[in-house]
């Protein structure tokens, strides 16, 4: 059984739950889990834009070596690359949250079936069950 108090009808979870496939899916409990996991994660990802922003705007471009120039520059393009990703991927995870408040999330998108719990740990922002993933995959091997 999932451990954790309600307090004024907001669920306050222990440090110790982690979710299981031995309990009802998407419970109250378990939805409260994954919702704080997605905004720690989002939180992390905004506070790594901040950093990469920092970085780009202390950074001075111009180098007296045309070498160091140019390592500078590849350094900021791969910032610039990383910043993308992660920007990519907090709408991803405003996504995944919007489906928690319709009451869809952990539900594969092309089966409806729930998806593996101990999955949506590993990758909270998983649509597909893995099942479909494989096929999915399996499909795009094909047309390449």
């Amino acid at each position: 059984m999932p451990k954790a108090s309600k307090k004024s009808n907001k669920i306050v979870l222990t440090d110790s739950y982690v979710p299981s496939d031995k309990e009802e899916f998407m419970n109250p409990v378990m939805t409260e889990y994954f919702r704080l996991k997605l905004l720690a994660w989002k939180a992390d990802i905004i506070e790594q834009t901040r950093e990469t922003v920092e970085f780009l705007q202390g950074e001075n471009v111009s180098h007296p070596d045309p070498a160091d120039t140019a390592v500078a520059n590849a350094d900021r393009q791969l910032e610039l690359r990383t910043r993308d990703r992660l920007r990519k991927l907090g709408k991803k995870i405003d996504k995944a949250l919007a489906r928690l408040e319709a009451g869809t999330y952990g539900f594969c998108e092309e089966t409806g079936d729930p998806i593996r719990v101990g999955r949506l740990d590993a990758r909270p922002i998983a649509t597909l069950s893995i099942e479909a993933q494989e096929m999915h995959e399996r499909g795009e091997r094909t047309r390449a």
